[in-house]
């Protein structure tokens, strides 16, 4: 394993060698299935710009793969129920396959975001969010329902390196429902031995110090530095952060978690931030979506 200097781990390269997969995948079934389409269904509630461009991401990539979208973007007059209903309507209808509630809500009333996205069906939940779909991850069920896209995304990116996972210490930072703690579940699932470590942990550089795999969620810029790390450790960067930067025409540039700049000296792997993560997260939602299509067309 290499320790002078990194290989660096492109999100963005292992999303497109995904993708072209996919796209065999889904030729093959359409011939099989004809006038079959698999679909994917967008809630969008208010139209937040961030949220704009994370959804022209996942339509551009579920075009390319040859799945539909189906955007649904409800205003942000609505009430709880009302948008209930609406995921509702999608959950009984038959051509919609995948369904993904995009998060944050914009919202002009409270809304809980949570019984939102708990009321698409499990069947059809590709973000692997709702509580049955996370029950079933965290009894160690990894084949046949949803899982999570970024950790899912963070585990093929780790097998890649061939660095084995079985028997490696693994240390996650966060415990996000979302990342951090279904980052390490499939990890401990895969037979790795994992420390989750959060705001509360005691003398956080030395936990991370012994880790062979180090997945970073923390939501912090640049927290991880080059003597946290192990030499030769394998380091996901999850994190996108926004710091000041001059030299930038918008007067800012995106980091991750993780030093980059310096990790990159010491780490056999590290995923570059952006370019790492980001990629493997909107493929594997893809992913979920044919799979789902799969499903939903061997009972036709």
């Amino acid at each position: 394993m290499p320790t002078a200097s990194s290989n660096i781990l492109s999100g963005k390269d292992v999303s497109l060698d995904i993708q072209k997969q996919l796209q065999e995948e889904v030729k093959l079934l359409k011939e099989e299935h004809p006038n079959f389409e698999p679909v994917l269904a967008i809630v969008q509630v208010g139209a937040r710009e961030d949220s704009n461009v994370y959804i022209r991401m996942k339509k551009k990539v579920a075009s390319e793969v040859g799945v539909t979208t189906k955007h649904v973007q409800l205003p942000r007059t609505l009430s709880e129920n009302e948008i209930l209903s609406e995921v509702q309507k999608l959950n009984d209808d038959p051509k919609i396959h995948g369904i993904i509630v995009q998060l944050p809500l914009d919202t002009d009333s409270p809304v809980d975001a949570k019984r939102i996205t708990n009321a698409v069906s499990p069947s059809k939940d590709v973000d692997g969010i709702c509580d049955e779909n996370a029950g079933r991850l965290s009894h160690g069920e990894l084949e046949g329902y949803f899982i999570a896209c970024t950790p899912l995304g963070c585990l093929e990116l780790i097998k890649r390196t061939g660095v084995p996972i079985k028997g490696s210490k693994a240390v996650v930072i966060g415990r996000s429902k979302i990342v951090g703690l279904p980052a390490a579940l499939l990890l401990l699932w895969h037979h790795a031995t994992v420390t989750i470590c959060h705001s509360r942990t005691q003398d956080l550089r030395s936990v991370v110090k012994d880790a062979d795999i180090i997945v970073a969620a923390v939501g912090q810029a640049q927290m991880v530095k080059k003597d946290w790390v192990k030499p030769g450790a394998v380091v996901i960067d999850c994190g996108i952060n926004s710091i000041k930067d001059e030299t930038k025409k918008s007067g800012y540039r995106l980091v991750g978690d993780v030093d980059y700049d310096e990790v990159k000296e010491v780490a056999s792997w590290i995923t570059p931030v952006p370019g790492g993560v980001g990629p493997m997260t909107v493929i594997m939602l893809i992913k979920n979506t044919v799979y789902a299509a799969k499903q939903a067309a061997e009972k036709l």
